[in-house]
């Protein structure tokens, strides 16, 4: 890291800066979360990792901690409530006895599925805010400097799996009169 060409007061300035507007985008998203989940019976990590889950399909706790920005043993603890629960499986790989895997049992896969389903945008802060920019501009903020960011901390292959894991979602998901459904799949019965 190359500091040198920037003064002290820069750089508090915009640690404190973006630090103090991360925290308050967070509380905003992280109250809109709960409320989306709760009747669900899960909380923010809970719900995190059956996305991740879901979306890497036998992810390591380790991946799941990486991807889901927790300790390992936030992952580890919230992932054993969820197996408690009939909604994750642990297992081991024979050839990889050190880590522990998990992967969404049928019960798992329902339960993401149909909240993703019954995500309603009017109850989205973070939207409602970004909405007069898409009316303005056409689109919404795609946050390439956050991005940025983001990828400079937590390396490629973080955002590899970001950007895949919204992929997967616009693959899997269809709306329909304005409300969201699993698409059905197209293979022949």
């Amino acid at each position: 890291m190359n500091e040198s060409h920037i003064s002290m007061k820069e750089a508090l300035l915009f640690t404190q800066r973006i630090g103090q507007l991360s925290k308050a985008l967070w509380k905003a998203i992280e109250k809109d979360w709960q409320n989306w989940i709760k009747p669900y019976d899960l909380n923010i990590n809970e719900h995190h990792i059956l996305w991740i889950a879901y979306q890497l399909n036998g992810a390591s706790i380790s991946d799941v901690a990486n991807f889901g920005v927790m300790h390992v043993s936030t992952a580890f603890n919230f992932s054993k409530k969820l197996e408690e629960r009939g909604l994750l499986q642990f297992s081991k790989k024979e050839n990889d006895k050190r880590n522990t895997y998990i992967c969404l049992t049928e019960q798992g896969k329902d339960i993401f599925v149909k909240t993703m389903e019954s995500y309603n945008p009017s109850n989205s802060t973070a939207l409602s805010a970004a909405l007069p920019i898409k009316d303005l501009y056409g689109k919404f903020p795609e946050l390439m400097e956050m991005v940025t960011i983001v990828k400079q901390i937590y390396g490629e292959n973080f955002m590899d799996i970001f950007e895949k894991s919204f992929t997967n979602l616009d693959e899997i998901l269809e709306e329909e009169n304005g409300h969201l459904r699993q698409k059905e799949p197209v293979f022949a019965k």
